[in-house]
């Protein structure tokens, strides 16, 4: 991996050839959605307030509001470009990035009780970053915010920005009510096999509002267990859409694994293909090995990359997880654990460095090859 470094900068390095970050949090200020909004929730917004429950209300998080402290990120304003001039300089521009990939925020919306509510904000939400980052940066994907607690109404959201080719992926919150196998979203992978849009699993929301607790023995307590348990939830999707046959049904579905690290994957995928062994016969639509599920059907994103005690520990697990073909870098660019695309992995040859800093991502969005013309060396 080549870098070069900025003027003026000790901690950043330019790398020589661009990258595709698949992880990076715009921002879209609630008053500035409001106009995106129907008059009816506008008004009830200016009486009552949002009414969506926020994961800030019960756990700290790693730093104010999520972010780094060491940079200066603008407040939300009325502004539209002051936080994209921000994301330019700070990121796009700092790490050579071909394309960035926005994973909104808004999860809230997941743990709402009112559903119609929530599916007017997901509407607000997407239009908001359609007009103010997609439209003003060529750079940057965009990811479509569903209300996943009505499959119905998530499917029409899909149905309604799925075709415009800013919008790359459909994204839901880690925190559930039921396992993503189940076929109550059935609708929602039809709309998403229709577009041909990956299905993202992000985290967030993890025991807050409507969704499920944290852990099988009940809710935890701090930050530090709650994002230990974002794992073992992510590890639950994972394990439901293979035994619930929904590869079988839609098997150009493909489904992204984001934010919840990486290197877990490996012992489960073990332990999967082990019982499925023994235990096949009450799945018998489940054709193949778990592992095989995840090989052709799962994609994972690598922050926050877990760090064994010494580096050559991860290689094994690293291809124990297939990440020459699975693995998408993601640096959750800019809160408080965000992994430096120069710095988050230990060295890598360069043909595995190019399928996790680029092809894979590229492959799976349908996203064109490094440009010459912007003088990057070509793979």
């Amino acid at each position: 991996m080549e870098t070069t470094q900025i003027k003026g900068s000790e901690s950043k390095s330019k790398l020589k050839r661009s990258i595709i970050d698949t992880d990076i949090h715009g921002r879209a200020p609630r008053e500035g959605m409001l106009k995106y909004m129907p008059r009816i929730y506008r008004e009830q917004i200016a009486t009552f307030g949002w009414r969506l429950p926020a994961q800030g209300g019960m756990f700290l998080n790693g730093g104010t509001n999520g972010s780094m402290q060491d940079v200066n990120i603008p407040e939300d304003s009325e502004n539209e470009d002051t936080y994209l001039d921000y994301l330019r300089k700070n990121h796009l521009d700092t790490y050579n990035i071909e394309y960035g990939i926005l994973t909104g925020g808004g999860y809230e919306v997941h743990a709402a009780v009112d559903t119609d509510f929530a599916a007017a904000v997901c509407s607000a939400h997407n239009d908001y970053y359609l007009e103010r980052y997609l439209s003003r940066e060529s750079r940057l994907k965009g990811s479509i915010l569903i209300p996943k607690q009505d499959p119905i109404l998530s499917a029409k959201e899909i149905d309604r920005v799925g075709s415009n080719p800013d919008m790359i992926q459909v994204v839901v919150s880690n925190g559930a009510q039921k396992p993503y196998g189940h076929r109550f979203y059935h609708p929602i992978y039809e709309a998403c096999v229709r577009h041909n849009l990956p299905f993202t699993i992000h985290v967030s929301m993890e025991g807050i509002g409507i969704n499920n607790p944290t852990t099988g023995a009940g809710h935890v307590t701090s930050y530090i267990e709650y994002r230990a348990a974002r794992a073992h939830i992510m590890a639950a999707h994972m394990a439901s859409f293979i035994f619930e046959g929904v590869f079988e049904k839609f098997p150009t579905l493909k489904v992204v694994m984001m934010e919840a690290g990486m290197l877990w994957i490996a012992p489960l995928i073990w332990r999967l293909d082990q019982d499925w062994k023994a235990l096949r016969h009450q799945t018998p639509w489940v054709k193949e090995p778990p592992s095989e599920y995840y090989r052709k059907f799962f994609r994972v994103t690598s922050q926050p990359l877990e760090l064994p005690p010494t580096t050559d520990m991860i290689k094994p697990m690293m291809n124990a997880i297939h990440c020459e073909t699975n693995l998408m870098f993601a640096s959750d660019f800019p809160h408080w654990d965000f992994d430096s695309p120069t710095h988050a992995f230990p060295k890598l040859d360069e043909n595995m460095w190019d399928r996790i800093f680029y092809q894979n991502a590229a492959e799976l969005y349908g996203l064109p090859q490094r440009k010459a013309s912007k003088g990057v060396a070509l793979a």
